[in-house]
């Protein structure tokens, strides 16, 4: 009886192929509009966690116990080349890198200026930091460097600085000693943006060491091939590191970034549904217009001996066939759609500008879509759901029709 079903609900779809075509295109469309939102919101998910991370956050991070509930510069990790060489190992990783941090004085003459001076190894750096891969005057620094500093297109600005000159760093040491060096400007980066270059101060990491009288790493960052993984990624490299040190993924050390793409894809999110249920809707008005239509068709199968939930059950194959088309229909539509976005992306640079700053990292206004197998089952979930659900009260209203009074109803 299930075939018998299927061929009749095959049959009814046939008959009627003006309304068919139009359940079909406006399954398509709908299919078509989710699936390119989809794709924009993967791809902005990805364009936040790359632009978040490789801003100097990391997708993961090795830091003192306790470091997120007082993110204090002054704590140094408990074994920083064990926990770094263990960041190393771990699958997936693409660089690790270890950083020093201490709250500067810069000055030269009468200029002042406060910074957060950051100690690296300057092989990994530019590769997880990337403002500082194109040094606009001078150079980056070298493995061997002691004595000298890069530092933001701002910083050097508000000291009236330039290449070759020599600042005075002082910081506050241990047991309170205030300690000072002489630090001479050998590269200037230029990002665009006021807010990143003041947060550019760099020096090796033996030079915090001798400046702050603190050794080792205040951190591990880490960046990995897919950010996807990364709450995998944190439980392994956790049970890893050096007791006494933890490990942290970027929306746990930039919450408000997190906080900024959960909005963005809670709003996406209702455009999604709002399409969806145009497509329920949809649906079921053709479905039921079908079944007003066949009322008298309906009660012979009745009178024949065809159960009410086999008839429903025509009902809801009619709508998963239809589903099945529409989404066959809205991946030919969609997909051409999403692989330029993926390829292209859209661009708002028009409107804002070269660069967009947001929470202290610059995001290229392009957004990419994202493109991968996931797009064949989100679309047939997305037509047959809808479908599904949008034949459920034509079906309960075939279920409910009295054979005989619609027999008796004028054709």
């Amino acid at each position: 009886m299930g075939l018998v079903t299927t061929r009749y609900a095959v049959r009814s779809i046939g008959r009627n192929v003006r309304r068919t075509i139009l359940s079909v295109l406006g399954i398509a469309v709908g299919c078509a509009l989710a699936l390119t939102m989809e794709s924009i919101n993967r791809g902005r998910d990805e364009l936040f966690a790359r632009m978040g991370s490789e801003s100097g956050v990391g997708h993961l991070r090795v830091v003192p116990a306790n470091w997120d509930a007082q993110r204090d510069v002054r704590l140094r990790l408990a074994d920083w080349r064990f926990d770094l060489e263990a960041a190393r190992h771990l699958p997936g990783v693409v660089v690790a890198t270890p950083r020093a941090r201490a709250q500067v004085l810069l000055a030269m003459g009468t200029h002042t200026v406060p910074v957060e001076l950051t100690g690296v190894d300057p092989v990994t750096e530019p590769q997880a930091y990337r403002f500082i891969r194109n040094v606009t005057h001078g150079r980056y620094l070298r493995t061997g460097d002691h004595g000298v500093m890069v530092v933001g297109k701002a910083v050097a600005e508000r000291l009236d600085a330039t290449l070759g000159d020599e600042i005075l760093a002082t910081s506050v040491g241990r047991g309170g000693r205030i300690e000072s060096t002489m630090l001479e400007i050998v590269g200037v980066v230029a990002t665009g943006s006021d807010e990143i270059d003041a947060g550019i101060s760099q020096v090796t990491l033996g030079d915090i060491e001798q400046l702050t009288g603190r050794s080792g790493a205040g951190e591990v960052s880490v960046i990995v091939s897919n950010w996807r993984r990364a709450d995998a990624l944190r439980e392994v490299l956790a049970a890893r590191v050096a007791h006494g040190d933890e490990v942290l993924t970027w929306d746990q050390l930039a919450p408000e970034m997190r906080g900024h793409l959960e909005q963005d894809k809670a709003t996406s999110r209702f455009v999604g549904i709002i399409i969806i249920v145009i497509v329920i809707l949809g649906v079921a008005s053709a479905q039921l217009a079908a079944v007003l239509d066949r009322r008298r068709e309906l009660a012979v199968l009745a009178a024949l001996g065809m159960g009410r939930w086999r008839l429903a059950r025509i009902m809801i194959e009619e709508a998963l066939i239809l589903g099945l088309l529409g989404g066959a229909l809205g991946l030919a539509i969609g997909l051409p759609v999403v692989s330029y976005l993926a390829h292209n992306g859209l661009d708002f640079r028009a409107l804002l500008g070269a660069d967009w700053t947001f929470e202290g990292a610059i995001f290229e206004p392009v957004i990419y879509g994202d493109f991968g197998p996931w797009i064949i089952s989100y679309v047939l979930a997305i037509a047959l759901g809808a479908t599904l659900v949008a034949s459920l009260y034509p079906a309960w209203f075939t279920v409910r029709t009295d054979p005989a009074t619609a027999l008796r109803a004028a054709p």
